[in-house]
């Protein structure tokens, strides 16, 4: 194959990709009105097209340009993406502001991520460091992943959360330290409803309040009993 078809298919490929992008966007963000207004105004989509090009240059060794790529993205977008990362197809990154992602990171595809989110290492070690998400997973605004650890297929991580541990598929984590919560032993199907993502602190915070109106009410009964034994002592 001639060098001109070769690059004429990579050029093509490139073009579908963007494609597939914009159309991501309109899947899931109702907001979308225009494929201009997508390509001029959507930050996410200008830092996951920024990573792509920096990825290309560090694949190639050319590890500066990579990064200068990439810091020029996170000062226009707000969104920082390591050069080193790997992530896959239809990433949606809503809003974006805050956001950081490290540079072993592993995304697949058709995940989404709320502003905010760190997938961070936890230290200085070496080698895979960063946390791996696994196609379809969503993770909400503020929640933290970190480690080489794996977020499983079709789960979600609430908002604020902290995950260190690994999350089987067809989870969903909240709180912090992160905690697995399967709801019927079925995966959530609403990949965006992460606003009714089950609560164990809450949930505790109920259980201590019934716990304590029932020694409230069996405190009443004792004194109640104990005032009526004064009575009759009394007469």
């Amino acid at each position: 194959m001639r060098f001109s078809e070769k690059l004429l298919q990579g050029v093509v490929k490139v073009f579908r990709r963007m494609r597939e992008d914009i159309q991501c966007i309109f899947d899931q963000d109702p907001a979308a009105r225009s494929s201009l207004e997508v390509v001029l105004t959507y930050s996410g989509l200008h830092a996951v097209w920024a990573h792509r090009i920096a990825h290309a240059f560090y694949k190639k060794r050319m590890l500066f340009l990579a990064r200068v790529i990439s810091q020029i993205s996170r000062f226009f977008t707000g969104i920082e993406i390591h050069p080193g990362a790997t992530i896959g197809r239809r990433l949606f990154i809503d809003h974006g502001m805050g956001i950081v992602i490290g540079e072993t990171c592993e995304i697949g595809d058709d995940v989404t991520l709320y502003q905010g989110v760190t997938l961070g290492g936890t230290g200085k070690e070496k080698g895979k460091r960063h946390p791996t998400l696994e196609n379809n997973v969503l993770v909400a605004s503020g929640a933290k992943v970190l480690g080489s650890i794996t977020i499983g297929e079709n789960s979600k991580v609430g908002a604020g959360s902290v995950v260190l541990k690994d999350v089987p598929p067809d989870s969903t984590v909240v709180g912090i330290p992160g905690r697995v919560v399967i709801s019927n032993g079925v995966r959530v199907r609403d990949k965006h409803d992460h606003q009714n993502l089950p609560d164990p602190i809450l949930d505790t915070c109920k259980m201590l309040e019934m716990e304590i109106a029932e020694l409230k009410s069996r405190l009443e009964k004792l004194d109640k009993k104990e005032g009526e034994t004064n009575e009759h002592s009394n007469l």
